[in-house]
C-alpha cells in the first residue's frame, strides 16, 4: 500500500469505529458523503484490500504492444535509418501496415535514444551595406 492509501484506510477505519463522521470522513479525503459510505462498505466487507486501486499492475488495455514497440525500434535502425520519424511513421503505416500514431512513434524512438535526423539548410548570408538605404 502507498503512504496515500494507508491514510485513507485510517480514516475509513476512524469512520468505521464512529470515532468520526462520515462528513468529517469527507472533508478529510476529498471525497462526497457519498463516496465515504461507498468505500466504507468496502473496506467492511472485502477487507483493507479495497483501498487498493484494481488496476494496480497492470498494463493499460490500449497500450502499445512490447513486440510492436521492438519491431519499430528495429525498423528504424535497420529499414527507415535515414527517414526522419514523421516520414518513418507514413513509411511503416504504408509498407509495415503498422498503425500507430506520430506521438507515439516519436515517445517509443525517443525513449530508445534515438533521435529524428534534423534538415540541414544553408545559412542565409545577411550583408550589412544593402540595409544602409533604410536608416539615410
Amino acid at each position: 500500500m502507498t503512504q496515500n492509501e494507508i491514510s485513507r484506510l485510517r480514516v475509513i477505519n476512524q469512520t468505521i469505529d464512529k470515532v468520526i463522521t462520515n462528513q468529517e470522513a469527507a472533508e478529510l479525503l476529498n471525497l462526497s458523503e457519498r463516496q465515504v459510505i461507498r468505500v466504507k462498505k468496502g473496506v467492511v466487507e472485502e477487507g483493507p484490500a479495497f483501498i487498493i486501486h484494481k488496476n494496480r499492475g497492470r498494463k493499460p488495455k490500449h497500450a502499445t504492444l512490447d513486440e510492436t514497440r521492438e519491431l519499430i525500434i528495429e525498423l528504424k535502425q535497420t529499414k527507415y535509418e535515414e527517414a526522419n520519424f514523421n516520414h518513418f511513421q507514413e513509411l511503416i503505416e504504408e509498407h509495415e501496415n503498422i498503425q500507430i500514431s506520430y506521438p507515439t512513434v516519436y515517445r517509443i524512438l525517443t525513449e530508445a535514444g534515438i533521435k529524428s535526423p534534423k534538415k540541414h539548410r544553408k545559412r542565409k548570408t545577411h550583408h550589412a551595406s544593402n540595409n544602409n538605404h533604410l536608416f539615410g
